[in-house]
């Protein structure tokens, strides 16, 4: 029932399990904001498409690479990275430290760790060769 950031700022949240919920949960609201974009299917485009056209401000958080679609159809698109953990650069890919092979892992810094292209892609292919 929050939405916490690694640096321990929160506010409150109504977990959902679907995007349709966001419409039936956001009737009287002037702003919708989604954390973790990447973990909806694509149902989220349509969703937030009618959330905008209802005149709600819709904020949503998550990796562009998985939602490319919610980025041409967004008024303003502000990217933001993290700091690569092994060199200091920008970092732009998620890493994942753990080796499930379940496609949703939660978890912070001892599940992934932000990498900038070049480090990420050494990653990779050092777990190729392992």
């Amino acid at each position: 029932d929050q939405v916490v950031s690694h640096d321990a700022h929160s506010i409150p949240s109504t977990p959902i399990d679907s995007p349709a919920s966001m419409l039936l949960l956001s009737s009287d609201v002037e702003v919708v904001g989604i954390d973790e974009a990447q973990f909806f299917d694509e149902t989220l485009v349509e969703v937030v498409q009618t959330l905008a056209n209802r005149g709600v401000r819709v904020i949503i958080a998550g990796l562009d690479t998985d939602y490319m679609a919610l980025m041409a159809v967004a008024e303003d698109v502000q990217k933001v990275h993290a700091i690569c953990m092994k060199c200091g650069s920008p970092a732009n890919h998620s890493h994942r430290l753990s080796e499930s092979d379940q496609l949703v892992v939660l978890g912070e810094k001892d599940i992934y760790e932000p990498l900038c292209r070049h480090c990420y892609n050494a990653a990779i292919q050092a777990e190729k060769s392992e």
